[in-house]
C-alpha cells in the first residue's frame, strides 16, 4: 500500500539536538529514528514510500535516495509546517488517486506486527493504551471497535487508547485534505480522520509497542528498544585482552583496545574507538568516528557521530551530540538525592523525564574543561562551553518558539 512518512518537522522540543538536524534523522542504535519506520513500513507491506520533507530536507534526501528494501522512495516538499494535514496533501501529487493510502509519523517507533495488522484490511487509525490519556488525542470507540473520532487531551476520557499517528486512508480522502485551520493555526489530518469515521467503518487497531520521539528522553528510549534487537557481531579489530558480554556489536573499521569491558547491549560504529581500560554498558552507542577514551564508564548513552570522551569521565544515561568533546575528569550527574525522577526544562517548563536517572543532552560541538561536572538535566547549546571545573547546575538552552507542526 502507498505510504506517506512525515518528516518535515524540526523538533523544537529535542534542541539542541535538532539544531543543524531535523528530529526524523537522529540517530537510533544503528540508523536514522525515521530509517525504523520506514523500514517497519516497508516490512508491513508498502508498496512505496513518499517522505514529507521540510526542515533540512537535503539530510533526509541523500540518506534514502530513491529507493529504500526494493521500494520506490520519493520526495514531496513541505515549504512551511502548517500542520499534518498540508504535509499529506504536499504528498498528494505523488500518490495513485484510485488507491488507498497509509500515513505514519516519521519520529515514531512501530512495532511491525501490529503495523501488518493496520496495513491489513480498509480504513484504521492506529491507537496505543496508556494510563493516564488526558495528556494526548484520545479514540472515541463503539461497542464493535470501530473509531468514530479524536478528542483532543480530554479531562474526561473516553477511552485509554491514544492516537498513535497512523492511519489507512480511503483513496477518497485524498479530496479531503483542505480542512479548515485548528485553534491552533494548522491543518490538521484529525479533521480528515473525523469524515472518514462520518463515511466509513474505521478500525482501531491497538499497537503492542509504540514510542512516539518527542522529547530528549524518549531518544534514549528509542535507543533502548532498538538495541535490544540487536545480534551479537564482530567485524572490527577486538583486543584479546577485551571482555565483551551481553549483546554487543562493532562494526568493521572499529577498534575495542586491551583493558575494555563492554557489557552489552552495546553498539560501536565504525570508525569508533573504546579503550584501553575503559567501561562501557547498558544501552550504549558509540557512534561512527565516536572515542571513548582510558579510564572513562559510559552507561545507557548515545554518543553521536564524533563525539569524544578521552579519558578519567563519567557519561550516563545521556545523548552526546556530534563531535562533542570532553576534558579530562569531566563527570555526568544522573540521579537526583532525593531519587525523584529528573526534570528537564522544555519551551519554559521544568518537566518530568520519568526517568530515575537521566543524564545531560548536549548540542553538537559542546566542549567541556577538566574536570567540568554536569548536573542531571543540563542541556547545553550547540558549541557551548564549560570552563575548568565549572560546576553546570542549570539548564543553558534557550527555547525558541515551536515550528514543529509534523
Amino acid at each position: 500500500m502507498q505510504t506517506v512518512i512525515l518528516a518535515a518537522g524540526r523538533g523544537t522540543r529535542m534542541r539542541p539536538l535538532t539544531d543543524r538536524r531535523p528530529k526524523p534523522m537522529l540517530p537510533v542504535a544503528d540508523k536514522p529514528l525515521v530509517a525504523h519506520t520506514a523500514d517497519a513500513a516497508i516490512d508491513a507491506g508498502a508498496s512505496s514510500l513518499t517522505l514529507v520533507v521540510g526542515y533540512e530536507a537535503g539530510d533526509v534526501r541523500s540518506y534514502f535516495g530513491t529507493e529504500r528494501g526494493g521500494v520506490p522512495v520519493e520526495f514531496a516538499v513541505q515549504e512551511k509546517q502548517r500542520g499534518t494535514a498540508d504535509a499529506v496533501r504536499a504528498a498528494s501529487a505523488s500518490l495513485d488517486p484510485e488507491e488507498p493510502f497509509v500515513v505514519l509519523n516519521g519520529d515514531a517507533l512501530y512495532d511491525v506486527p501490529s503495523l501488518t495488522t493496520l496495513y491489513g484490511g480498509g480504513a484504521a487509525v492506529g491507537s496505543y493504551r496508556v494510563d493516564d490519556p488526558r495528556s494526548y488525542g484520545v479514540l472515541e470507540t463503539d461497542d464493535d471497535g470501530f473509531v468514530n473520532g479524536v478528542i483532543e487531551k480530554p479531562e474526561n476520557p473516553p477511552s485509554d487508547l491514544i492516537n498513535a499517528g497512523a492511519y489507512v486512508f480511503p483513496a477518497e480522502a485524498q479530496t479531503w485534505l483542505n480542512v479548515a485551520e485548528s485553534d491552533r493555526g494548522e491543518l490538521e489530518l484529525t479533521d480528515v480522520l473525523a469524515r472518514t469515521c462520518d463515511e466509513y467503518d474505521v478500525r482501531g487497531v491497538a499497537f503492542d509497542r509504540w514510542l512516539d520521539v518527542g522529547r530528549p528522553w524518549e531518544l534514549l528510549e528509542a535507543n533502548e528498544w532498538k538495541l535490544d534487537e540487536l545480534e551479537t557481531r564482530i567485524d572490527g579489530d577486538v583486543s584479546e585482552q577485551a571482555e565483551l558480554n551481553g549483546t554487543v556489536v562493532v562494526e568493521e573499521g572499529a577498534t575495542v583496545r586491551s583493558g575494555v569491558v563492554i557489557d552489552g547491549p552495546v553498539l560501536v560504529r565504525r570508525g569508533a574507538s573504546v579503550g584501553p581500560n575503559a567501561y562501557v554498558r547498558g544501552h550504549t552507542v558509540v557512534g561512527e568516528d565516536a572515542k571513548v577514551g582510558h579510564a572513562v564508564e559510559v552507561k545507557n548513552s548515545v554518543l553521536m557521530e564524533g563525539a569524544t570522551v578521552g579519558h578519567l569521565s563519567y557519561v550516563g544515561d545521556s545523548v552526546l551530540g556530534r563531535d562533542v568533546n570532553f576534558g579530562a575528569g569531566t563527570k555526568v550527574a544522573n540521579l537526583r538525592h532525593d531519587g525523584e525522577p529528573v526534570r528537564q526544562m522544555l519551551k519554559g517548563e521544568l518537566v518530568s523525564s520519568g526517568r530515575r536517572k537521566y543524564g545531560v543532552i548536549l548540542g553538537d560541538g559542546v566542549k567541556t574543561g577538566i574536570n567540568a561536572s554536569l548536573n542531571a538535566g543540563v542541556r547545553l547549546p550547540t558549541d557551548g562551553t564549560v570552563k575548568p571545573g565549572e560546576s553546570i547546575l542549570y539548564d543553558r538552552v534557550d527555547d525558541a518558539p515551536d515550528t514543529d507542526a509534523n
